[in-house]
């Protein structure tokens, strides 16, 4: 028989072996076992152990434009970020600023070298002295209305778009943000009066704007601009009928329903329709503008007596002959023959 001590030895060497495989079979488990859980593992897990600050993920969730919770109520007041506000700063200003402002700049400086080059449409004949009534009280009343309130929107809304590009770095911050207040203000007040006045002109003169044949003639010759030949035409030549329904009635239009969104964010959905709008709004307003530059052009220092309609409503008798022969027959000459009879 083994003595005790020897038999405590055997027992004390049997442990050790046992150990020692033991913990190479649980090794050998984990290695086999190591390949899976990484396969099965989420590659957020990967990122969050490797890179603990990155949240690109989350943020891709939030910038998404789905809507969160919120004890707030309202409209979009579960989205976090609208995405697409970055779309509309990118057309706004780096589309309708520099292409808007470069339309107009152009028109303008079309306008300054036919006006070097023609300078003043003169009178053909020597005046009569002999007035003829071209607009009445009321049509020169609702025209002002009009005109005024167009040139403080221009004024207003040139400021709002190109002024911190333009006039931001001449006058500085607290200036300039006086300017805009007041500008954002004018905007508005003089929108309402644009409106009313744009139903009266349209009410008082969209018959005299209709289509007659002469007008062919007038865009055939191009309303004799060019060569100073004379082309008649009726009480509005084709030229002021394309700036009546083009520029006044349906940009006017357009700008008119994109205003009342932009003046009344609280009755609709979402930011997106306000983004719209404004897009829509500048540029019509960028349009009209660079139309408006021709049409006051022609109604001031471009074409001799033409202020006089507008200023006092009576033209001489020789201006009408020159510009609107073909009214001047129909109307003048006619009225006066069946006052004579």
């Amino acid at each position: 028989m083994l003595q005790a001590p020897v038999f405590m030895a055997c027992v004390r060497r049997a442990r050790a072996v046992l150990a020692v495989a033991a913990l190479l079979g649980l090794s050998s488990v984990q290695a086999q076992a190591a390949p899976e859980a990484a396969l099965a593992a989420p590659a957020v897990q990967t990122q969050a152990v490797d890179k603990p600050h990155n949240a690109s993920a989350t943020w891709r969730e939030v910038r998404s434009g789905a809507e969160g919770i919120t004890t707030v109520k309202g409209s979009e007041t579960g989205v976090l970020i609208q995405s697409q506000g970055n779309t509309w700063r990118a057309i706004r200003n780096g589309l309708i600023t520099p292409y808007g402002g470069a339309v107009m700049l152009v028109v303008l400086a079309s306008i300054a070298i036919f006006y070097k080059k023609k300078g003043t449409i003169k009178l053909q004949a020597p005046k009569t002295g002999r007035k003829v009534k071209r607009f009445t009280a009321n049509e020169r009343r609702a025209h002002w209305l009009v005109a005024i309130s167009f040139v403080c929107l221009g004024f207003s809304g040139i400021v709002l778009l190109f002024g911190k590009h333009i006039l931001l770095w001449l006058m500085g911050y607290t200036l300039f943000s006086w300017l805009a207040l007041i500008s954002k203000n004018l905007h508005i007040i003089t929108g309402f009066t644009f409106l009313v006045g744009v139903v009266l002109l349209f009410g008082l003169f969209w018959k005299d704007n209709l289509w007659h044949k002469s007008d062919a003639e007038w865009i055939r010759k191009a309303g004799g601009l060019a060569t100073g030949e004379h082309v008649p035409s009726r009480r509005f030549n084709f030229g002021e009928k394309v700036w009546f329904w083009l520029g006044l009635s349906f940009f006017g239009l357009v700008m008119i329903l994109s205003g009342l969104v932009l003046t009344f964010p609280g009755y609709f959905d979402s930011r997106a329709i306000m983004q719209y709008a404004q897009i829509v709004h500048a540029t019509s307003a960028c349009l009209v503008i660079a139309m408006s530059l021709g049409h006051i052009y022609m109604g001031t220092i471009g074409m001799e007596g033409s202020f006089d309609a507008m200023k006092t409503g009576e033209v001489d008798e020789t201006w009408v002959k020159e510009h609107h022969e073909i009214w001047y027959e129909e109307e003048v000459v006619a009225k006066r023959s069946g006052g004579q009879a």
